[in-house]
């Protein structure tokens, strides 16, 4: 990951916390980048709520009419 990382603080349990640690003994990750991952899973997962773009076939389903309707 190449982008300019920002530096945070956030709060998670001793329990998080002790199998992250193990995690990062066992696989060399760190946990920075455990923290990422999951912060991109939580995003991909609610994106539906994030304002952007339709995608083209949501736009042109949205703009037409249904097919049993159409003239």
């Amino acid at each position: 990951m190449d982008r300019k990382k920002i530096s945070t603080t956030v709060y998670i349990t001793q329990e998080q916390n002790s199998l992250l640690k193990q995690l990062n003994q066992k696989s060399k990750v760190p946990i920075a980048e455990y923290i990422r991952e999951g912060i991109d899973l939580v995003l991909e997962r609610h994106k539906h709520l994030l304002p952007g773009q339709l995608s083209l076939l949501q736009e042109d389903s949205a703009s037409r009419p249904p097919r049993d309707l159409e003239v």
